[in-house]
């Protein structure tokens, strides 16, 4: 099985990018990434498709490396890496139909069945859930236990942040900034956990001043407080603050989470699949995790396909406490059901394991055709790459180790040049 095609498709309505991969066996993988599509198409046509076009699709752990290898010789983190975590997606999702299996079948199997979610209170269309979280955050509350949902997150404290990027927080404002949590509290008691989400807005001073303030509520965590730039400084928060400290979506890769984890500075790990290298990373995230008994919550607030790939290492990580989901975007009336089909299925606060092989769902064939669409396509295998490997070779004839420049032949060919295609450069 070879790779035949790749596409980015992207809708000016939204900041997304999807990823289409082709194969001459006629499966198609779907990935999805989120912010800067521009840039991300760019990735894909311009560093990593000339690598994949003609390869297995099958072989996604030395695709992940080898794009990676590329990235990191310039950088790795911004729109590579995501280019590489919605490439990675679809090529699970590849992986998935051709074996008949859904992805977290491939990842060793599943845990559980469902995954309970939280609310992110964003809002979209006729949903008002934000400005309830600021204006009435009690019957906001209500409404989320209504349908199941015990745990709701939003940026309670973003206004307030603004106001002097951070590093001014008045007594005053520190103790309107609690309004609605006490509103919470009142109106439907314990049964509904809150998240806070600091949006790394506040310096650490503030951060451990609203962290405390907030303490008496029984916060499930205090979210990026501070930039994830510093791992001293969360750890200092992670000591003063009762709520545990979630390290979240900015860490991009293995490498980056891992100095948090080894500091005892992230207390529930937050990857975002579609940032921080797809489901490959994703999975190893979780497995460094687990190993500092540390919880793992997928983050979201994006598009549908990602909480799709989420929802398989929901179901195979064993670690996994919570997934994020934003109700104004899957219920009807949000934008999910116009771009993807099957919709996920949250019930009674679930979040249900995707049916069907690979990831379990595939853009709606409207979108192709929606007018603010722009859909670009990489049909042509690439050549060599500097980053990946060199023109030169170290031989061994007659009993005598030299090098010498590689021919033609050999830096062309795909069983023995890593990652690449095509001619060299002349």
């Amino acid at each position: 099985m070879k790779i035949t095609r790749i596409e980015t498709i992207h809708v000016r309505e939204f900041p997304v990018t999807w990823v289409q991969i082709y194969t001459d066996a006629g499966f198609a993988g779907l990935g999805e990434t989120w912010f800067g599509p521009r840039a991300v198409a760019g990735a894909v046509h311009e560093l990593f498709s000339p690598m994949l076009i003609g390869r297995n699709p099958l072989e996604i752990e030395r695709h992940w490396r080898d794009m990676f290898d590329m990235a990191n010789a310039f950088g790795y983190a911004g729109a590579e890496s995501r280019a590489i975590s919605a490439i990675d997606t679809a090529l699970w999702d590849i992986a998935g139909q051709a074996a008949k299996q859904p992805i977290y079948n491939l990842l060793g199997g599943p845990c559980r069945d469902r995954i309970r979610v939280y609310n992110t209170c964003a809002q979209y269309g006729k949903n008002n859930d934000t400005e309830l979280a600021f204006l009435d955050a009690g019957t906001l509350a209500s409404s989320l236990l209504d349908e199941g949902i015990t745990i709701l997150k939003w940026a309670f404290t973003d206004h307030y942040a603004d106001l002097s990027r951070g590093v001014y927080l008045s007594d005053q404002d520190l103790e309107l900034m609690q309004e609605p949590m006490r509103q919470i509290r009142k109106a439907v008691g314990n049964q509904m956990a809150i998240a806070n989400d600091g949006h790394g807005r506040w310096n650490l001073q503030n951060a451990i001043r609203i962290g405390r303030a907030m303490d008496q509520f029984g916060m499930f965590w205090q979210e990026e407080l501070i930039e994830p730039t510093n791992v001293e400084n969360h750890v200092t928060l992670a000591h003063e603050v009762e709520a545990p400290i979630c390290v979240s979506e900015r860490l991009v890769s293995k490498y980056q989470f891992r100095e948090y984890l080894r500091a005892g500075a992230a207390e529930v790990v937050m990857p975002d699949l579609i940032w921080t290298g797809g489901i490959t990373e994703t999975k190893k995230i979780g497995v460094m995790a687990e190993a500092e008994q540390a919880p793992v919550a997928p983050h979201d607030c994006t598009g549908p396909v990602n909480v799709f790939a989420c929802a398989h290492i929901c179901m195979n990580a064993p670690n996994t406490m919570v997934m994020e989901t934003v109700r104004a975007f899957y219920k009807p009336g949000g934008f999910y059901d116009r771009l993807v089909e099957p919709n996920i299925v949250v019930k009674d606060g679930f979040l249900l394991a995707p049916e069907g092989p690979g990831l379990g769902t595939r853009l709606k064939a409207e979108v192709r055709e929606r007018p603010d669409v722009i859909i670009e396509t990489s049909d042509t295998p690439g050549g060599y790459h500097w980053s990946l490997t060199s023109q030169f070779e170290v031989v061994n004839e007659g009993g005598k180790r030299f090098v010498r420049k590689k021919s033609r032949r050999l830096i062309a060919a795909p069983d023995t040049a890593r990652g690449h295609f095509g001619p060299p450069p002349r």
